[in-house]
């Protein structure tokens, strides 16, 4: 088996991406600071396949150092958020994951040394935020380049990602694979870190991603539960376990080599959908559902549709979670971080 670099591998993502490689019998070198939600504990930290280095992912010498023992690196590591999150970071969310990028690639170059080193590919973690401006679904691999470019930052900032691929492989060769993750649920997600707060009806917001902030709010006994807009926004939850199954089929198929894919399941759910839902399974079918709706973000995107024919069809793979069985998982984990309060 390989070994394989995850940058921000202790994050919400990176986590599953590594319990993944672990199973499949991979070696794993992990490098994150902790910037997001400070130090955490992992299930593998303490597996013997598993090697992490507390350091910053703009530091090119250590990303060199790193990935020049690994034959694989999964670029992962980002400032990334829910949509409150990446309305309060604008700027840093630019700034910081372009230099993040950057030094990833940097160093990526090095230890891949046109061919002569020890890595073989870099699978970059893009979003699904590069169809922001989409005017016509599903959004299908290529669209990307053809639609209107993101208006937020961070999705302006993740097709940056993809043009960075492109490009260190055009000038220098450098194999890749890019994945674009879709609205991702599962364990993992705390307060963010940093000195704003948002405010939801009674409630402040974690800045996370909109299952945890919904299900903290029911959980606190919101009533009415505030949403943002009208909850008519339609995406695609998908499973972190599903994503990261996902992720390192990417990394590991010949056939993906130098080529995108849509991760994703392919079941829309509405926001409004997914709240009666979070509602019904904490306070039973008794209590009445009912909702106010706020004012909603700038780039709140009304509609996040993929294709995901072509990852079926080039590797096989489908995210088949339901969302019944992600939310049995997540509302018992966050309903101990609320008691923690780590949310």
């Amino acid at each position: 088996m390989s070994t394989v670099l995850v940058s921000g591998s202790a994050g919400f993502i990176g986590g599953y991406v590594v319990e993944e490689l672990l199973r499949r019998g991979h070696d794993v070198v992990g490098i994150d600071n902790y910037s997001k939600y400070g130090k955490v504990t992992k299930s593998y930290d303490d597996s013997p396949s598993y090697r992490f280095t507390e350091g910053d992912c703009r530091d090119v010498a250590l990303m060199t150092e790193l990935a020049s023992g690994c034959d694989h690196f999964i670029a992962g590591a980002a400032r990334i958020g829910g949509i409150s999150y990446f309305h309060t970071y604008a700027y840093d969310l630019l700034a910081d994951n372009e230099r993040i990028i950057a030094a990833s690639c940097d160093a990526a170059l090095k230890a891949y040394a046109g061919g002569a080193g020890r890595l073989k590919k870099v699978t970059y973690l893009s979003s699904s935020m590069v169809f922001e401006s989409t005017d016509h679904w599903p959004s299908v691999e290529g669209d990307e380049r053809k639609v209107a470019p993101p208006l937020s930052s961070y999705g302006f900032q993740k097709l940056a990602v993809e043009y960075f691929a492109h490009a260190a492989f055009d000038q220098y060769g450098l194999p890749f694979t890019i994945v674009r993750p879709f609205n991702c649920v599962g364990v993992g997600e705390s307060r963010a870190l940093g000195e704003h707060e948002i405010i939801s009806g009674n409630v402040k917001l974690a800045m996370s991603h909109v299952v945890p902030d919904i299900v903290q709010k029911v959980l606190k006994n919101q009533d009415p539960l505030h949403i943002l807009g009208t909850g008519d926004q339609v995406r695609h939850y998908t499973y972190g376990g599903d994503l990261a199954a996902g992720i390192v089929r990417c990394m590991e198929h010949p056939d993906a080599l130098n080529d995108d894919f849509n991760l994703s399941t392919s079941e829309p759910t509405t926001v409004l959908e997914l709240a009666q839902v979070i509602w019904r399974k904490i306070h039973g079918p008794d209590r009445p559902f009912r909702h106010v709706s706020e004012e909603a973000f700038e780039y709140d995107v009304q509609k996040r549709v993929p294709s995901v024919e072509k990852a079926k069809r080039v590797l096989g793979f489908e995210a088949t979670t339901t969302l019944d069985t992600m939310l049995d998982e997540v509302i018992p984990w966050i309903r101990q971080a609320v008691a923690d309060g780590r949310i």
